[in-house]
């Protein structure tokens, strides 16, 4: 593994117009800071011109986009960080390693500030950090996982920890940017385990069910503790939630495992300190018919999934959540190059409730009813303590 300084800043034209991609060719990757400040996102141009970066900002009372291409068109598996300070860090391979740049506007043009290169197999980077400021990466290799900072240190990127096995996604579990949560592969299992960046990247399990089952992290919010996980302990693989740092049992939902859907989580609403069952979450609903993608709703108090209708064009599995209960969905169609639909949705809502859906520019009414799934009934597991800072704590291991 070969590690390469940093050069100097570098300035390249701003050249390519924006316009909506096509439906099938939409970029997953739509990623938005903590704080919902910023996005970032790979556009597509008219005609070839390719794909370029564009960042997104969210926290005016209208969102904009300002498009950050380069000297020539990205490839699509270029990868995209957005800062709270406007910059955005972009991964790029190039031949057999991964150079990483700061992009930001700066007039007509775009300024490229390189970071550094790593030569390896494989780098991704990770979900935002906490402070806003920092970019973390994790590099694979054959039989072990490095976590580097690769933006936020001092020079280039900074190798902060070796794990043995494979390790994937990435949830941080505390607001200082402290402990990271990763799903490592290792020895035939994933099991999802806790790095303490406060303890020279210490390694520690975080999700043990059982000891034979594949225990994943979906998703973690900091303030009340909430963990989605994915387990197939329950003898199929199925959505779960427990809460960090508690006794308290993890339990498997019927209404999170719809007959007809699959559901993906990207967001739960923060704010709700000490009150885990409150907190909201919202999901993907893939529905599997190739129509329209649809948001799900839930939370431990209401035992419910709701469901409405994602604006039209909407980046699906993207969005944020505010602490005032405001869902912000973003979207793109042919007259809206960068819209962000505002979904007020209420902690608690009664059955006959609907979702009203109000957009920063004119989009065709969706319908607000909802798709009531059964009743919940949760499977319990018995307690399964979690990290509590600075030093985390294993899960427990129990039987059905």
């Amino acid at each position: 593994m070969t590690v390469c300084a940093p050069h100097g800043p570098q300035s390249t034209p701003q050249s390519l117009p924006r316009s909506a991609p096509p439906e099938d060719l939409r970029r997953p990757a739509f990623t938005v800071t903590v704080d919902g400040s910023y996005a970032a996102w790979l556009a597509l141009g008219r005609g070839t011109d390719g794909w370029f970066p564009e960042r997104w900002t969210l926290d005016g009372p209208e969102p904009y986009a300002v498009s950050l291409p380069g000297t020539q068109p990205e490839e699509p598996d270029s990868q995209l960080l957005p800062l709270t300070d406007g910059r955005v860090v972009i991964r790029r391979r190039v031949a057999e390693r991964y150079a990483l740049s700061l992009l930001y506007p700066t007039g007509p043009g775009t300024g490229e500030l390189p970071l550094g290169a790593i030569e390896c197999p494989y780098l991704c980077l990770l979900p935002p950090a906490p402070d806003g400021t920092s970019a973390y990466a994790l590099v694979h290799g054959e039989e072990q996982t490095t976590l580097w900072r690769v933006h936020g240190g001092s020079g280039g990127p900074q190798l902060l920890a070796t794990v043995p096995g494979r390790c994937e996604g990435g949830a941080w579990l505390d607001r200082s940017g402290r402990l990271l949560a990763l799903d490592r592969e290792l020895d035939g299992l994933t099991k999802a385990v806790v790095v303490d960046l406060g303890r020279g990247g210490e390694t520690s399990p975080l999700l043990q069910i059982t000891e034979k089952s594949n225990d994943r992290l979906l998703l973690a919010e900091p303030d009340s503790g909430l963990l989605l996980v994915r387990s197939d302990a329950p003898g199929v693989d199925r959505l779960g939630w427990g809460v960090l740092g508690s006794a308290r049992p993890v339990r498997f939902p019927e209404c999170l495992l719809p007959a007809d859907a699959e559901l993906t989580p990207f967001a739960a609403r923060p704010g709700q300190g000490l009150a885990p069952e409150e907190c909201a979450v919202a999901f993907r609903v893939d529905q599997g018919t190739g129509g329209d993608d649809w948001v799900g709703v839930w939370s431990a108090a209401t035992k419910r999934l709701r469901r409405f209708p994602g604006p039209t064009g909407w980046l699906a599995g993207a969005g944020l959540w505010t602490a005032s209960g405001e869902l912000r969905l973003p979207f793109v169609t042919a007259s809206v190059p960068c819209g962000l639909a505002r979904v007020p949705v209420p902690v608690s809502m009664p059955e006959s409730a609907s979702v009203p859906v109000s957009v920063s520019m004119p989009v065709p009414d969706e319908p607000d009813d909802f798709s009531e799934p059964s009743a919940a009934s949760a499977m319990s597991m018995v307690p399964v303590p979690v990290p509590r800072p600075p030093r985390p704590v294993p899960l427990q291991q129990a039987p059905l």
